[in-house]
């Protein structure tokens, strides 16, 4: 039996992202909850174990990886908002959050550029990275991100519409920029982990190394692979006139492979680093496998 639909009198005039005519608005409101669960499930775990491990939080790449998991995190709470509810981000919009929700992928973005030029300087100029690059740099990094994303979101807010719009389609050319930016870096630290690493003798630090340059360019790619459709998507429709239109972001496709990435980034993280998948063990999953309910909740049910 469908569910009967949710009028704007009854949410406050915020309408569900679905009406429930049909199997496929059910696949999509349960899609909906389990991808966000699954988002906050997954980096959640991740944020809470780097900064609950000492051996961790002091390594650079791993504030990287704390930075681009809190943002996952988000993204699978935002998800509770704009995949269940009926928004449309961007211009025009509708119950839109002025695109600060969808802005965490921006910040995103910016750390995984920080993150594949500190991986690249880390093997490839070791003397300089180590007298440089320091911990203190790295955050100053990560905090930036941040900063120019969400400063330019701001200043969209206040500024007209006319403004707004054009400084919108500015920001997708520095887009290109970056994401082109980007590839070029991924093709040198393949090359780089491919022949340079391979000419170092054996030792620890050379496997660490490996491991940070296996995992940044999985998630690069990965990222670049769920994430271009839509930003092909909007260049299209702001520049061109064309593109494709969706009713709400739940049924937007491309906006949804981007959020895949809330999923696919601390998963990559937790398959590409022992430390971290031992971590999260330790301190989140290991905990919640061996909770047991206090003995007063015991004999309540017992009495019940």
């Amino acid at each position: 039996m469908p569910l009967p639909n949710i009028t704007d009198s009854q949410t406050g005039g915020l309408r569900l992202s679905v009406n429930f005519d049909s199997p496929v608005d059910y696949l999509i409101f349960i899609f909906q909850i389990l991808f966000a669960t699954a988002a906050v499930l997954i980096a959640g775990p991740v944020v809470i174990s780097i900064l609950s491990t000492r051996a961790l939080h002091l390594q650079n790449r791993f504030i990287f990886m704390l930075n681009t998991s809190i943002c996952d995190t988000l993204v699978g709470f935002s998800v509770y908002y704009l995949g269940l509810f009926d928004v449309q981000e961007g211009y025009p919009s509708r119950n839109g959050t002025y695109n600060l929700l969808p802005s965490l992928l921006g910040v995103n973005i910016m750390t995984f550029l920080f993150a594949q030029f500190d991986r690249y300087f880390a093997v490839c100029h070791p003397f300089i990275y180590t007298r440089f690059i320091t911990r203190r740099v790295v955050i100053s990094a990560n905090v930036y991100c941040w900063f120019h994303v969400y400063s330019q979101s701001i200043i969209l807010i206040f500024v007209p519409l006319s403004k707004a719009i054009q400084l919108y389609v500015f920001s997708i050319v520095i887009l290109q920029v970056i994401v082109f930016t980007k590839v070029v870096m991924t093709i040198k630290l393949y090359v780089v982990a491919r022949f340079q690493l391979e000419r170092d003798p054996p030792s620890a630090d050379k496997e660490s190394k490996k491991e940070s340059l296996r995992i940044i360019i999985f998630v690069v790619i990965s990222f670049l692979m769920l994430w271009c459709p839509s930003f092909v998507n909007i260049i299209i429709r702001f520049v061109v006139g064309g593109g494709l239109t969706f009713r709400n972001e739940a049924t937007n496709l491309f906006a949804i492979m981007a959020r895949l990435n809330a999923v696919c980034t601390p998963s990559v993280y937790i398959w590409g680093s022992p430390a971290l998948r031992e971590a999260v063990w330790e301190n989140v999953w290991s905990k919640i496998c061996s909770w047991k309910p206090p003995k007063r909740l015991v004999g309540f049910a017992l009495r019940d």
